[in-house]
């Protein structure tokens, strides 16, 4: 919670399409309420300075919008990026064809700033290389002029340089810095004095132009390169999230996706050095996923981003599975604890719900999971008594402190230093009631009836 710097997601579009891999075909408030307590956890990831790209198409794309507004707060709201995904066709009968897809993008703290990302790749800006780079240096480098002239007056810039006309507000740079770039060859000198001199920005050293909310220059996946996998769930191309990640991320940044899909983003985010962590819940996560971190890993992979990020191959991953439920409840709403769960593995697991670390001392067995300056945790199977306390009691000193969560215990188990809860109850939690917290536990005593328990007092 709270580091992660860029969260991406493409989730189900609501299309109505049947995908292999995902049910795509909800109402709109189910789709809503899908989305909802996801974004919402979301939010919570997310770092003070991070951002999240959701890419969506028309169908919900207004409806989710509004709900971003609300879980991000719309002055959060960064752009609605267009992706051109695919070229015209043949329009269907009763609308335009749609070759657009949508990628809303929020902060987690409006004063953020994006990282400024070029293009060279774009329309317009082909059109303009090709208008403005025209001209060629004695080494066969292309260049265009750039004006070097102050837009505002600059008396102290007025100086003379090799005769040359001198712009009437001034050079927009000092001579010594004329100088440098004289040697450098970056200046193009008219043919005539009373003409003034331009500067050469050459096209090798030419970042393009910034990119706007409009991307036509990621083109859809070639279904003959090496970036296209077998997925039926509407792959991406590894530079439309190359863009999404140059925007809001640095080297060694987190990256979060939820909605893994074919495993783009956690390979984008590989090649690129960010962290990741990726999300999936179908055996693609073992097919497809899996399988291409392991050909990122090893140079296999050549397709996507690899030769423009410059990636050889390298790095590694941990793949995580995750565990059953814990606690079930049965037909008459009694909770139990799931039969996967062996000693240990019960111990570790309790001891993740109740912040511990499971560290277990070699030797005091009791000293089982440590939690902050000297309190315990200890997970039992067994019964526990009033013999039992005692015998941990005495071993214990006096500023240490100890939780021991057990199946079922004696009634009344309590000392100064030492707890003792159900497990099912070390799990679900506890409950407030207004002045302390209470145990949340089950009515063992049967001569106990409902009309007895009405908050009178706090032994209620």
């Amino acid at each position: 919670a709270g580091k992660v710097k860029c969260v991406y997601i493409d989730p189900p579009y609501n299309t109505g399409a049947a995908f292999e891999h995902y049910d795509d075909n909800f109402e709109h408030s189910t789709w809503l309420n899908l989305m909802r307590p996801r974004l919402e956890l979301l939010r919570r990831l997310l770092a003070d300075d991070g951002f999240i790209f959701v890419q969506i198409d028309d169908n919900e794309m207004a409806y989710l919008k509004v709900l971003m507004d609300e879980i991000f707060g719309r002055s959060n709201y960064v752009n609605t990026i267009i992706w051109k995904r695919r070229g015209g066709s043949a329009n269907p009968s009763n609308k335009l064809n749609n070759v657009t897809d949508y990628i809303l993008s929020y902060t987690k703290t409006s004063d953020t700033p994006i990282n400024q990302v070029y293009t060279k790749d774009d329309e317009n800006t082909r059109k303009y290389i090709e208008e403005r780079f025209r001209f060629v240096d004695e080494n066969g480098r292309r260049y265009m002029k750039s004006p070097i002239q102050s837009p505002n007056p600059r008396p102290n810039l007025m100086y003379d340089y090799k005769g040359y006309r001198i712009p009437s507000k001034g050079w927009s740079i000092s001579k010594e810095v004329m100088e440098q770039w004289d040697r450098e060859g970056r200046l193009a000198f008219p043919d005539d004095k009373s003409k003034t001199i331009n500067r050469k920005i050459f096209l090798d050293e030419y970042k393009g132009q910034p990119i706007s909310s409009l991307s036509t220059d990621v083109f859809v996946i070639n279904p003959m390169s090496g970036e296209r996998v077998n997925f039926d769930g509407g792959q991406k191309p590894e530079a439309l999230i190359q863009r999404v990640l140059e925007l809001c991320t640095n080297p060694g940044d987190l990256v979060l996706d939820s909605f893994l899909g074919s495993g783009t983003t956690a390979a984008v985010a590989h090649k690129m050095n960010r962290r990741y962590i990726g999300i999936e819940i179908g055996e693609h996560a073992y097919t497809h996923c899996k399988t291409r971190l392991d050909k990122v890993i090893s140079g296999e992979d050549q397709g996507g981003i690899t030769k423009s990020s410059g990636w050889n191959g390298g790095g590694g991953y941990r793949f995580y599975e995750l565990a059953p439920t814990l606690i079930n409840t049965d037909e008459y709403g009694q909770f139990y604890i799931n039969g996967f769960y062996d000693e240990e593995n019960l111990a570790r697991a309790i001891a993740l719900h109740e912040g511990f670390t499971y560290a277990p001392d070699k030797i005091m067995f009791w000293k089982q999971s440590k939690g902050s300056e000297k309190s315990y945790l200890y997970v039992t199977t067994r019964f526990v008594n009033k013999a039992f306390i005692d015998s941990i009691q005495s071993t214990m000193e006096k500023d240490e402190y100890l939780i021991i969560a057990c199946k079922a215990h004696e009634r009344g188990l309590k000392t100064s230093q030492i707890t003792v809860k159900k497990i099912p109850q070390a799990v679900l939690g506890r409950c407030d009631f207004g002045h302390d917290d209470y145990n949340l536990n089950v009515i063992e005593d049967p001569t106990i009836e409902i009309s007895d328990i009405n908050g009178d007092d706090e032994n209620d």
